[in-house]
């Protein structure tokens, strides 16, 4: 099947069908370049303040609320993805673009400002209310700008400005932190998001759909804004309770239910934020369900390397993100090469499912991990999975583009960024869980030969007493404190011990260090399972899709009439265009 023809005459596309008919391919570029910019500020700022959270709460104080820096970021930005894209396709990407920039600078600035705990959680969060239009809209404008057989060239550039920031943020953050000072991490976004803001005002068309209704859905607004509140928190609270834990367990619940309320009322909105039709499209459905189950396996499993570089192999917080360079050279690679191909070759399906292939033997090859996994084994491992990783950054907001009609583009790209979101808080909760499950299960085993060398060297009668204290052990320590930076686990056993003890335990520290890093080490090991697991998943819903031809065009085609009737746009003569593909 050929792709779409570029149209002309009577049914040529409209500025609005098309924004990118009115623009120069210099225009183009700048911005692209603009909005490259703008996604630059939202990665980088990632991994600069995780590098400078630890100095911002000792400043501040109220160590008690160190999560909330990073949670209320993460709701903000995961809940107005879908509004934003929503009402990009309703008003216009440039005015959602710009507000969404001038938000994320606002709360930059008053971060940086910040004299309080409370204040920085509070600022954090109008920064995610920026940040979650950002990612989606970017996209969308790339859709926007380049027909799909064009995307392919440059979406892979989004993937590449991921990599480069995890590259500089680290490095970046450290040195500002410690040379000028925390605040800084946060001015340095001003510039960047000026430049970007005036180009993006200069260039980018304001383009709002004929006829389209601005009767918002403020029930479902209302439903879904609540319904991912409570699941997001509840996700985010599993990192220290249990699931049965009204906090965890129940807001997790009441998220769920949420969710299935807000389906229901999207199914008779007049304007749904979700459109419930595009999941009628087997391609789209595809594509949002591997994305889901790739961000679910890869982020919740991939969070533990940075841990296990400093617990284990005791590197700073900065080289830790430096050691997974490999894995970001796979990734940028990758993300750039399969956009080009998609965009020389207009086939997308072999792709895709060639880097699930490699995200499922990259981390099966991690899962042989252990306390003396030598590192070029280790960078071996992750270069595979990064190859694999970056094709899903970049060809999946190409298929999803490309399988539905351009009024909805925005709101489809949102929907993608949604899930690729929700599946990596999901995926970090679960992990979480499966991580400490595994840990108590491999610490006795490992701690065993340790102990029976503490029984060889204590007199007669002490051995009864030592065993008293190791059978009570388990009881008495909690692992999830151990798995921290600087932490030792042989001297956490001398001083729990009676007194009396502390002679014969205390040459033995580092053979109890040296065993629970083994312990830690095989636990990781196990965790990542859940990303070969999900892998396979997406795997099988890649297989699902059908490979629909690139469009030449960005006008939303319509289906096919007979000579001499009006077709859908109000032309005469027959529309010659191909019909669009029935929803599968």
């Amino acid at each position: 099947m050929e792709s779409f023809p570029v149209e002309t005459g009577a049914n040529a596309p409209s500025l609005a069908d098309d924004p990118a008919l009115g623009l120069s391919q210099r225009a183009k570029l700048e911005i692209l370049g603009a909005v490259l910019l703008g996604l630059f500020l939202v990665a980088l700022d990632q991994t600069i303040v995780g590098t400078a959270l630890p100095k911002i709460v000792t400043s501040l104080g109220g160590n008690e609320l160190y999560t909330w820096v990073v949670t209320i970021y993460l709701l903000t930005s995961t809940i107005t993805v879908p509004f934003y894209g929503k009402l990009s396709d309703l008003y216009g990407r440039r005015p959602m673009l710009m507000i969404g920039i001038s938000l994320f600078l606002v709360g930059s600035v008053l971060s940086g400002l910040s004299q309080e705990m409370w204040q920085l959680i509070l600022f954090r969060g109008i920064q995610g209310l920026g940040a979650g239009a950002l990612f989606p809209i970017a996209l969308a404008v790339i859709g926007d700008l380049f027909t799909p057989a064009e995307r392919g060239k440059y979406q892979g550039l989004f993937g590449a400005v991921f990599g480069i920031s995890f590259l500089i943020g680290p490095g970046l953050g450290g040195f500002l932190t410690d040379n000028v000072g925390w605040h800084w991490i946060f001015f340095v976004n001003v510039p960047v998001g000026i430049i970007s803001l005036i180009v993006i005002w200069r260039l980018l068309p304001t383009i709002k759909r004929a006829g389209a209704s601005r009767n918002l859905d403020y029930l479902g607004a209302f439903i879904f804004t609540v319904a991912i509140g409570f699941l997001l928190v509840g996700l985010t609270n599993k990192q220290s309770g249990d699931w049965t834990d009204p906090a965890v367990g129940g807001f997790i619940a009441i998220g769920l239910l949420g969710s299935a309320l807000f389906a229901f009322v999207e199914s008779r909105a007049k304007e749904p934020i979700v459109p419930l039709d595009l999941w009628r499209n087997r391609t789209y459905v595809s594509s949002i369900v591997a994305t889901f189950l790739v961000s679910f396996g890869f982020f919740g499993a991939i969070i533990f390397l940075p841990r296990w570089f400093q617990v284990v192999r005791h590197e700073s917080a900065t080289n830790s993100g430096y050691l997974i360079f490999p894995m970001l050279i796979g990734l940028i690679g990758s993300s750039i090469i399969a956009g080009a191909l998609v965009s020389r070759t207009g086939k997308y399906k072999a792709l895709v499912i060639a880097g699930l292939v490699g995200i499922v033997v990259g981390i099966g090859l991690m899962t042989q991990l252990r306390a003396d996994t030598p590192y070029p084994a280790l960078f071996l491992w992750m270069f595979i999975a990064g190859l694999g990783i970056g094709p899903s950054l970049s060809v999946f907001t190409i298929i999803v583009q490309n399988a539905v009609p351009f009024s909805k583009l925005g709101v489809a790209t949102s929907n993608l960024t949604f899930f690729r979101q929700i599946g990596g808080s999901v995926g970090l909760a679960i992990a979480g869980t499966a991580f400490g499950s595994a840990l108590k299960e491999q610490l006795p085993a490992q701690i065993t030969p340790v102990v029976g060398q503490v029984f060889a060297t204590v007199p007669p009668a002490k051995q009864a007493e030592v065993g008293s204290f190791f059978q009570s052990l388990a009881s008495t320590v909690n692992l999830n404190s151990q798995t921290g930076v600087g932490q030792s686990f042989g001297q956490l056993i001398e001083t729990k011990a009676p007194a009396d003890l502390h002679s014969f335990l205390a040459p033995f520290v580092p053979q109890f260090d040296q065993a629970f890093n083994n312990a830690m080490s095989l636990a990781i090991a196990q965790t990542f399972w859940i990303g070969v697991v999900t892998g396979i998943g997406a795997l099988v819903a890649a297989f699902f899709m059908r490979e629909l031809p690139l469009r030449s065009t960005n006008a939303a085609p319509t289906r096919a009439v007979a000579p001499g009737t009006t077709s859908a746009a109000g032309s005469t003569g027959g529309d010659k265009r191909p019909p669009l593909p029935a929803a599968d």
